[in-house]
């Protein structure tokens, strides 16, 4: 009987073992192809006996509130920029970095352990590339870069037919860094904190500027489009002569699933194009600890990056060297500001135009 009992206690213990982890992932659901993705990951991480539960945001600044007030139930969260900045001042992270093995895999060329300025420090794990650029129409901008000036020219020459996200969503405040690197003579001033420099005296050739463009611009730059998506609708309709993205396969990816016209060009705005990276991250508080830094693993596996990067699906680009494959050449590179221009720029613009 004793030898009976000690064998169900096994048993009982071992399907308990068995039984799949469940790791809410916070991340922002506003686009289809991403959450096709991650509903693929999913069903490929319970060969892990890991439930993979993606928790759509609209923002994940959402949950960094939580985060640091503590009622938050994440377990792994997709970040980067000023969010990352706020977590890791609060000791909200949970250093992962030396867990997850296929991290050595990481491309050499990508500078990821800076993030918007900081240091990333073990706390984020990079994920996928953003590059920030154009959409035109093929007879629309001509050449690979466009300078704000020539830009303003363009506008000038067609009125109506320029416009950029209302900041603070991310690409219109990505424009105006943009505009400001291609105006400016001291792009290395950015990268460090706006507290560390004359701040108002960097931005007025941008307010300059803009002065000069708005009413150029799509409704006179009376109203704004409120994102990326909806200034790529107007695009493809022929509202618009351009989008804006930050992904440096979209065009492709775009033209591919029919969304854009076939001729779309790929336009940088300056010289180079303002990159940075997004990231997995872990919070301190989370309870599934060890099966985020699994699925943090598998996000990095050459399964998982190849299929992220594919042009009829995300698209996004890979970050770790593929095995047999070839991996897409980036655009040049300007490094992003320090995260606190970020809303510096933002509060600025609404004071200003708003």
């Amino acid at each position: 009987m004793r030898t009976l009992i000690l064998g169900l206690l096994l048993l009982l213990s071992s399907a308990a073992y068995a039984q799949p982890q469940t790791v809410y992932f916070y991340a922002w659901g506003g686009n289809p192809a991403v959450n096709d993705y991650l509903r693929w990951a999913a069903r490929e991480l319970k060969a892990q006996d890991i439930e993979l539960r993606h928790v759509k945001v609209a923002d994940i600044a959402e949950v960094v509130k939580q985060l640091t007030d503590g009622r938050s139930n994440a377990d792994l969260m997709w970040i980067n920029g000023e969010n990352f900045h706020a977590l890791k001042a609060a000791d909200k992270l949970y250093a992962a970095a030396e867990q997850v093995p296929n991290l050595a895999h990481v491309r050499d060329e990508l500078n990821w352990q800076t993030d918007f300025g900081e240091s990333v420090d073990g706390l984020e794990i990079p994920w996928g590339v953003g590059q920030f650029y154009l959409l035109s129409c093929q007879t629309c901008l001509t050449g690979n870069t466009i300078s704000a000036e020539e830009l303003l020219l363009y506008a000038e020459r067609n009125p109506g037919q320029v416009s950029y996200p209302k900041p603070p969503e991310f690409h219109g405040t990505t424009f105006l860094k943009a505009l400001l690197l291609s105006l400016s003579e001291q792009d290395e001033v950015f990268q460090q904190p706006v507290s560390a420099v004359d701040a108002e005296k960097l931005t007025q050739p941008l307010w300059n500027y803009l002065q000069r463009l708005h009413p150029l611009l799509w409704q006179q730059g009376e109203n704004f489009p409120a994102s990326a998506s909806e200034m790529r609708n107007l695009f493809a309709n022929s509202a618009l002569d351009i989008a804006v993205s930050f992904n440096p396969n979209e065009v492709q990816t775009l033209v591919s699933q029919g969304r854009i016209p076939s001729g779309t060009q790929r336009v940088t705005l300056g010289d180079a194009a303002i990159t940075n990276h997004h990231y997995l991250a872990i919070p301190a508080s989370a309870k599934a600890k060890d099966a985020a830094v699994e699925v943090i693993n598998f996000m990095l596996s050459d399964q998982a990056q190849l299929r992220k990067a594919q042009l009829d699906d995300w698209g996004d680009p890979a970050v770790v060297e593929l095995s047999g494959a070839k991996t897409p050449a980036l655009l040049p590179v300007a490094p992003d500001f320090h995260a606190s221009w970020q809303t510096y720029l933002e509060q600025a613009w609404l004071e200003r135009f708003q």
